[in-house]
């Protein structure tokens, strides 16, 4: 295909044009934006995308391609109309941020999804009011300054930790601004500032010095005298009856910002504005995408739960027309601007198929037949410099040399035919005779791995079954299921009856056995029965009441389980009584490698990593398990560890419960590691033979310094040469021998367990002494803690939870624990959400149809996930957000 190349329009004049594909329209807008940016004069670039996701895509790929151009997103709230709770103070802070650059005309780029600009917003003149500057050596009345921040909507605390919150003690004050990345301590000499420092929240230290700090509102409205009066006034103006009833009226009255205050924002102004009253008149609009259908859609969500919530007199409601503004005067307000009218393909990429066939002879010959035809240039992209590293192995093993480059400019100035890079880029595209050659062609991992062959195992039904022992429910049961009796053997339900004994009735289940025998049990004994799992059912064997043959199969069963707890037992003795590797540590490595984690140490995890480093080099072998939340920094801990290991000279063994984990697990350590000379490999069943073959040799020979699989890691084939390090991750899904088996392998080897939920074995080892125990219990900054509702069953609540998710850009789990009905479930799923993306993943699914479902999911091409428990160690997607 050929590139389209985006034109200015002339002055107040609209075209339309159309991108072949997703992954051109970044590279597109970002050289339109570059034109208008070095144009005379220079003029910002406003794109409307049709929904969060698009305009999220943007804000990552158009910085890639254009790294000089300033780009501003102004986000959504993140709450659906007429919610009762506000946005979180981040949010906001990032919307008041990205309308003081617009109005400062300091903006290259900015981008909006149509919803967010769809709601009305306070004027301009409101957001310049109540800005202001604190500089060094200025004069300043803290009596004053306590006013003027209570009246822009700062909180008085005694200790400032996050947005919109202030602090006054004596000669200091402490200021948390909105838009502002950290809070500023203020040091008065008399009454002259004298100094101005930023402070780090978590240790209440000063870090480095300011010349001066933008302090702009708290809120998006005022809540002072006068935007207070004005309130109440308008109030009683659009509501009838007695305004003390509505809670949100006595609230504002006292100065209280309800939860869910900003659907009555425009009650604060006399007039409100709209987005494209804070633009310039000389930008370049660029209406990206399906607009009027996502306008309309938006509105029918308002006007639907206006309709539903409208009822209640205690919070009387706005009407849509009031909040929002109508889809044809916003489209009719965007004729006043230069407009370009864009719209991609989103179903194609304009490249052949060149996914990876990891089973076939030559796995990358869709790639390699594309290098030798393809005219131009092409780049790979990987999602990381990790990835960077492990496409570049892989493609070293297929002859392929590709130069390695860092940015787009270094891709569009070199003159090497194949090369690889990272980039934040979704998809891959093809452009022919630009600028710079003749052809480009630009294949992320979306088209690489798009469709990876995975090994097809044919499961038998019977393996595939639940295996849940006890019944929790007589719902669970259905008439002719075979059930197991405790002490009678295996039985068919057939239903409950009531049976009268002289002491009234008595509700009993009925089960029959060989020769239809029966057996009536009372409903108080159901803990005795659980699901038969020897197979089939419609072939479950039947036992015969007092024949004893129960009796001898239990006995059998018996004897075949091994002593367990025995072997613990011996095998903690070994490991008492020997002695492990101390290891050694070069700080300045030590350092170095710590650098590489972008995120600031919790106390918690501080004090795990040190247990773990004591416990490595102390000379005793390590047993030590840490617990914490998912995203808590488990993960680190155990890279650090890795870390001193393998730099001392030894192997390290990360055992994970499913093939998805230990990929990604692969890919994290691939990343932190890449910098190092440190082989990793991965082992489990999604590897070729030929993989697993090269793996187990280099493990074998001592060339692979970290090994992260499944179970496949604790067969007797997988042979270590210096194994010092064994990670347990979800230690809960791992049976206890298979567990010990990995330690059994060297009773001094040290042993880390990673885990969320403990098992109670585990703790009581913990609380005994057997084991070392470390907790992270303090969240990362900017986590937000769960919110958790329970709720009858209900289709507005399901479509509510999912929408408010969608409106973000995020994804959803929906967990429906049964197979037999998912896809009766998906064709509801279809009714109340009819714009969702759903796929469905369960345990039945054949291993490369699972793959691709969660890879799929992963990549976003999909926003709701219908699935079965089989989520619980699944991979980590940070957009999924809501589990419902």
């Amino acid at each position: 295909m050929s590139q389209t190349s985006l034109q200015v329009p002339k002055s107040g004049q609209s075209s339309r044009a159309e991108l072949f594909s997703d992954g051109e329209d970044g590279l597109a807008l970002a050289d339109l934006a570059l034109k208008l940016k070095n144009s005379s004069p220079a003029k910002p670039l406003i794109i409307i995308t049709a929904n969060a996701f698009d305009a999220q895509r943007l804000l990552e790929e158009i910085p890639y391609f254009a790294p000089s151009l300033s780009v501003h997103l102004l986000p959504d709230w993140e709450t659906l109309p007429y919610d009762q709770f506000s946005p979180h103070p981040d949010l906001i802070s990032d919307r008041l941020t990205t309308l003081y650059h617009i109005a400062q005309n300091a903006c290259d780029v900015i981008i909006v999804p149509l919803s967010t600009a769809l709601i009305r917003l306070s004027p301009k003149a409101f957001l310049s009011a109540n800005t202001f500057m604190l500089k060094k050596g200025q004069t300043l009345d803290t009596e004053a300054l306590r006013r003027q921040c209570a009246e822009a909507g700062y909180h008085h605390v005694t200790q400032v930790i996050s947005h919109g919150e202030f602090s006054v003690r004596g000669g200091l004050v402490d200021l948390f601004p909105m838009g502002s990345a950290l809070p500023y301590r203020i040091d008065l000499f008399d009454n002259e500032i004298e100094t101005i420092r930023t402070f780090d929240v978590d240790t209440q230290r000063s870090l480095y010095p300011v010349p001066e700090i933008r302090l702009l509102p708290a809120r998006e409205f005022p809540l002072d005298e006068t935007g207070i009066t004005l309130f109440r006034g308008q109030f009683r103006e659009a509501f009838e009856g007695d305004p003390q009833r509505a809670k949100i009226y006595k609230d504002v009255s006292k100065g209280v910002a309800s939860g869910g205050i900003e659907w009555y924002l425009p009650l604060f102004f006399e007039q409100t504005a709209t987005f494209l009253d804070y633009l310039p008149a000389d930008g370049l609009l660029c209406l990206h995408g399906d607009l009027d259908h996502s306008a309309q859609q938006f509105w029918r969500e308002a006007q639907s739960r206006y309709r539903t919530l409208a009822h209640d007199a205690e919070r009387p409601l706005l009407t849509p027309e009031k909040l929002l503004i109508k889809t044809e005067d916003f489209f009719s307000a965007t004729h006043a601007f230069t407009r370009i009218l864009l719209t991609t393909n989103n179903k194609s990429t304009g490249l052949p198929a060149l996914d990876i066939e990891r089973r076939a002879e030559q796995p990358l010959h869709k790639l390699q037949s594309y290098i030798s035809d393809f005219a131009g240039r092409i780049l790979v992209a990987a999602e990381s410099l990790g990835r960077r590293e492990t496409i570049s192995q892989l493609f070293a093993e297929h002859s392929l040399q590709p130069a390695v480059i860092e940015t787009w400019a270094e891709f569009k100035d070199s003159k090497e035919k194949f090369m690889l890079g990272v980039s934040p880029l979704h998809h891959g595209f093809c452009l022919e005779n630009t600028a710079t050659s003749k052809s480009i062609a630009v294949i992320t991992e979306a088209e690489l791995y798009a469709a990876t062959v995975r090994q097809q195992r044919r499961r038998e039904k019977e393996k595939a079954r639940s295996t849940e022992g006890m019944l929790k429910d007589l719902s669970e049961l259905r008439i002719d299921d075979p059930v197991v009796h405790e002490q009678h053997g295996v039985g068919r339900y057939k239903g409950l009856v009531n049976l009268d004994f002289g002491e009234g009735e008595t509700e009993l289940l009925l089960l029959e056995y060989f020769g239809e025998d029966k057996l009536y049990v009372p409903v108080s004994q159901l803990f005795l029965i659980s699901r038969y799992s020897g197979g089939p059912p419609e072939s479950a064997p039947l036992h015969r009441l007092g024949s004893g043959n129960w009796e001898k199969a239990k006995k059998k069963a018996l004897k075949q389980i091994r002593d367990t707890a025995a072997e613990l037992l011996n095998l903690y003795a070994q490991r008492a009584s020997r002695r492990g590797h101390a290891f050694t540590l070069s700080l300045h490595d030590y350092e170095s490698f710590c650098e590489g984690f972008p995120f600031e140490e919790t106390p918690d995890q501080l004090e795990a990593i040190e247990n773990v480093i004591k416990d490595m080099q102390s000379g005793r072998p390590m047993d030590r398990l840490v617990c914490g939340d998912v995203g808590f920094g488990k993960t680190e801990v155990a890279l650090r560890a890795a870390f001193v290991a393998v730099m001392g000279g030894r192997q390290v063994a990360v055992l994970v419960p499913t093939t998805l984990l230990a990929e990604q697990h692969f890919n994290n350590f691939k990343d932190r590691f890449a910098e190092w000379p440190i082989k990793i490999a991965e082992i489990s069943r999604f590897r070729t033979a030929k993989e697993q073959k090269e793996a187990l040799a280099g493990l074998e020979a001592g060339q692979i310094d970290i090994i992260i699989g499944t179970h496949r890691l604790i067969q007797k084939d997988v042979k270590f040469k210096n194994l010092g390090l064994v990670v347990l991750d979800e230690e809960h899904r791992f049976g206890v021998r298979q567990k010990e088996q990995l330690k059994a392998l060297r009773a001094e080897v040290d042993v880390l367990t990673l885990t969320a939920t403990p098992i109670p074995r585990t703790l009581s080892m913990a609380m005994e002494g057997l084991r070392e125990f470390s907790i992270i219990t303090t969240p990362p900054q900017k986590r937000l803690s769960i919110k958790t509702f329970h709720t009858d069953y209900s289709e507005g609540i399901i479509r509510e939870a999912a929408m408010r998710e969608f409106k973000r850009g995020g994804q959803v789990y929906f967990l429906h624990n049964e197979v037999d009905t998912i896809h009766s479930m998906r064709e509801k799923l279809e009714r109340i959400l009819p714009d969702a993306r759903i796929a469905v993943a369960h345990g039945q699914l054949r291993e490369r149809e699972l793959e691709h479902v969660m890879r799929d999911f992963y990549n976003q091409r999909y926003n709701l996930l219908l699935c079965t428990t089989i989520i619980e160690t699944g991979i980590d997607v940070p957009t999924a957000n809501t589990i419902i």
